[in-house]
């Protein structure tokens, strides 16, 4: 590179790609002689828009925030809340709206776009939002909490716009508690990006989280509730709904006012236009990101925008580095639903091919596009699993290397490619990352693991998705370069999990003393104290509560009880196959009058009580223990619940008894601790009610008897389990189960859930069937016989410890004054029950606050 100095660099707008710049341009010249203005008209740092429906997650905006380190370069200066109003290209000079004038000699725009809204009357009413910035979510939030209170229900939401952005804002709405409705003027979801079949099965998938999709109509008009805010929404195709808060997600427009009123050349559908290099037509200015039009296309991703930005650093020193088009992908979040696609998903490219798979019964979608000859891999779209996206997309345009179909069959037969990638295949197209780069990294670098790479390369820390193949090939090439691949759980035991649980099962160890004396070094930490609990725990080697047992467990083992934000406590006790008597179900309400709880039904077909103080819980037990209730592991490793749907006892469509064989799995396996919570679902038919595909473990009835998945989850990577067995009978059913989850808990890794301990295990399912089903280790009697044991010795974690005096002595809310309770304690209402109260909010006075207190007293 020359010695070219950029000079005075400045940088309208403050979003990630701005960041991004700044970061580069600190990494490129960490010593040379130039200065750096940031001017973002928002009132924050920098933050990450890629993962701002997170803030509905409990994540602040303050986690949003990207990293600070550029601006703590004395050379960077960071200017927030001040939109830039004019700029002068004649004397090189940005103007401000507070009136700063800021020279340079190098400008950069990166203004980004902004949320685009059809003209429909009515927008301008309050209770009407855009979703693009922390405003926006932080505004929907209050309005929500403030309206849903003054009206006394839930809120109806509706969301024009049924693409990536669409779905987060009505995923959003129900975890504000508002109901959603999709409208989407084209015929199906994300039309952009996917095609009619990806399409209809995320319609299914959205369906079934309970939010209404409407496509292939708009909406024309919003009307108020009299003189106030919005109330309903009118379709093109005749109908009303109900819209007590309506957000518009119908797409975005490049922000280049300034440059239009500049005189820079503005392309034909908008932007500034550039060239290879990101310079515009005034030789001193460029622009990158969504403000950019390059090809006459303005791009509406990070990935596009970062890579602009470390070309613009690259021309500012001299190089050659140019900007070229790749092609986009796009991944849903947030929603709990996958979705993804990239490529040329519509097979436009002459004589290509499509091989599709649909499993309407898993709910799953996918296709891949290849060339002519079904050697070249052009595009795919993935719904409802997309476990092969961030492993495909690197090849796009590349040798697919099998069979297309291998990769769709629904076990997986050809299995991921492999991660042996082209050191020129982007990895990353968020931070622009090649394969090569990350093996240089580990090579010539001194990277050691996936979170070095990642602070070197940048790699893997914007979206995330491509962390799973970025992990697969810094493991490689350190196995390649000779270096053993740490399986250490941590500094005091130099073995993993499952070989320090087969240690402690065969020497018979009892306690975490012995443990770490015989196999470990020091004392232990927070990373292998709970790992021993867990396994002692699994081994069935004395109550969690016991003396030296209760100092190792993790956090909410130490009370039974699971924490909440204020400090207090839930109450989740067993509901076996969410089958409960009257007699129970009003017990449960008596315990949450008379202690003041707030009370929830759970997705698991259980009733929550939240808010109850550390020194009631032993109080609260003893009444549920006596009432019949056992714990419902709601605070542990272990199985959390067992979902069923009616089954044949009600259900027309039923098979088999459902609820039966519920009751009966979870009585079996309750209190099982194992690497992480598990769950299984139970479904009466194919009509799948239960949800059981999405749990660790799913049974689904058949008319010859019992189907089981294993290896499924929700949460926030969900994946579908995949067929283990079929047609077995009960006693065939209970012994599959026995043996998966035996066998998961001896070698799965620490905190490691069944869905990548199964997609990691080696030959996948096939093998896994073999080793379980067909025994071809010949193990399966040892399995039988450790479950065996697990279910002669269960005993109520609660139960026995309200019949230790030694026990209940921790359940105090000061150890040096029992009698004292937490003063800072501070609850408002909602909905009719209390919560607590948020920051900057004032408890309310009113009954039902007055009334929760006093029972607390």
């Amino acid at each position: 590179m020359s010695t070219q100095t950029p000079g005075r660099v400045v940088v309208v707008g403050g979003g990630m790609v701005a960041h991004k710049f700044a970061d580069e341009l600190c990494r490129t010249s960490p010593d040379g002689d130039w200065t750096l203005t940031v001017i973002g008209d928002e009132p924050s740092a920098p933050y990450d828009r890629v993962h701002l429906s997170e803030y509905f997650d409990g994540r602040s905006p303050e986690a949003l925030v990207m990293d600070q380190t550029p601006w703590s370069d004395p050379r960077v200066t960071l200017v927030i809340g001040d939109a830039v109003d004019r700029l002068d290209l004649d004397q090189r000079a940005v103007v401000t709206r507070s009136g700063r004038v800021e020279p340079y000699d190098n400008l950069v725009l990166a203004t980004g776009s902004w949320a685009w809204t059809p003209r429909t009357e009515g927008t301008d009413l309050p209770g009407v939002f855009s979703y693009r910035t922390m405003a926006d979510v932080v505004g929907l939030r209050e309005w929500i909490a403030l309206r849903s209170e003054k009206l006394g229900r839930p809120l109806s939401g509706a969301v024009v716009g049924g693409g990536v952005l669409g779905l987060e804002a009505a995923a959003a709405l129900q975890k504000l508690g508002a109901s959603a409705t999709v409208v989407e003027f084209a015929d199906r979801l994300m039309n952009v990006q996917l095609d009619a079949g990806g399409g209809e099965a995320l319609r299914v998938l959205i369906t079934d989280m309970g939010i209404d999709v409407r496509t292939a109509t708009g909406a024309t008009r919003l009307g108020p509730a009299g003189d106030g805010p919005v109330a309903t929404m009118d379709l093109s195709d005749g109908s009303t709904i109900p819209a007590d808060v309506v957000v518009f997600s119908t797409g975005i427009r490049p922000r280049d006012r300034l440059a239009r009123e500049s005189g820079l050349a503005i392309g034909d559908r908008g932007g500034v236009v550039v060239g290879p290099t990101c310079r515009t037509s005034d030789t001193a200015v460029w622009a990158i990101g969504e403000c950019a039009s390059f090809e006459n296309e303005a791009t509406g991703l990070v990935a596009p925008g970062n890579a602009m930005a470390e070309v613009v650093v690259d021309q500012l020193f001299g190089g050659r580095k140019t900007y070229e088009r790749f092609p986009e992908g796009t991944k849903l979040k947030g929603v709990g639903i996958d979705a993804a696609s990239f490529g040329d998903i519509f097979a436009l490219t002459p004589g290509a091919l499509e091989v599709s798979f649909s499993d309407p019964v898993a709910k799953t979608y996918k296709k891949l596009v290849v060339s002519d000859d079904a050697q070249t891999l052009l595009g795919g779209v993935f719904v409802g699993d997309i476990a092969l996206y961030s492993s495909l997309r690197p090849l796009l345009d590349r040798p697919l290397g099998a069979d297309p179909s291998a990769f769709l069959a629904p076990e997986g037969g050809g299995g991921l490619p492999s991660v042996d990638l082209p050191d020129d295949v982007v990895v990353c197209s968020c931070a622009n990352v090649t394969a090569g780069t990350v093996r240089d990294a580990v090579t010539h670098q001194g990277c050691m693991n996936v979170g070095d790479v990642k602070a070197c390369t940048k790699a893997g820390t914007v979206c995330g998705s491509c962390v799973p193949l970025l992990t697969k090939i810094v493991n490689t090439t350190l196995e390649k370069n000779g270096i053993a691949v740490s399986r250490a759980m941590c500094e005091h035991f130099e073995m993993g999990r499952a070989e320090l649980f087969e240690l402690v099962r065969h020497e018979g160890l009892r306690t975490f003393t012995e443990v770490i004396g015989a196999h470990g070094t020091g004392r232990g930490c927070a990373v292998c104290k709970p790992v021993v609990a867990s396994i002692l725990s699994s081994l069935g080697f004395g109550h969690v509560l016991e003396r030296e047992h209760a100092a190792i467990q993790d956090t909410n083992d130490h009370v039974l009880a699971n924490m909440q934000k204020d400090g207090t406590y839930s109450v989740v006790p067993r509901v076996p196959g969410g089958e409960i008597t009257p007699e129970r179900l009003m017990v449960l309400g008596e315990v949450a009058q008379e202690f003041g709880l707030h009370t929830r039904i759970t997705g698991a077909q259980r009733i929550a009580m939240f808010g109850a103080r550390i020194d009631q819980l032993p109080d609260i037990w003893k009444r549920l223990v006596d009432a019949g209730f056992e714990s419902g592991q709601a605070y542990g490793k272990s199985l959390r619940a067992v979902k069923s749907c009616v089954g044949q006892a009600w259900c027309r469509f039923g098979v088999q008894d459902s609820v039966g064989m519920a009751v009966k799995i979870e009585m079996r396996y309750r209190g099982l601790r194992s690497p992480h919570k598990f769950k299984i679902g139970v479904s009466g038919c194919a009509r799948e009610c239960a949800e059981a595909r999405g749990k660790d473990v799913g049974v689904i009835a058949t008319e010859k008897g019992w189907n089981v998945y294993v290896g499924g989850n929700g949460g926030f990577t969900p994946r579908h389990a995949d067929l283990l067995a079929e047609d077995l009978d009960d006693d065939g059913l209970i012994r599959v189960i026995d043996r998966f989850l035996a066998f998961y808990i001896r070698s799965a890794d620490r905190l490691q859930r069944t869905a990548p301990w199964v997609a990691e295990y080696p030959g996948g399912i096939p093998e896994l069937r073999k080793v379980l089903v067909d025994d071809v280790l010949g193990i399966g009697a040892e399995l039988d016989a450790s479950m065996a044991e697990h279910v002669e010795s269960y005993e109520d974690e609660w139960r026995a410890t309200l019949d230790d005096p030694e026990k209940l002595r921790r359940f105090v809310s000061f150890v040096n004054a029992p009698d004292q309770h937490d003063p800072d304690l501070a609850y408002t209402s909602e909905r009719g029950q209390v919560r607590p109260a948020r920051p900057g909010e004032k408890a309310d006075n009113n009954p039902v606050i007055a009334r929760h207190l006093e029972v607390r007293k």
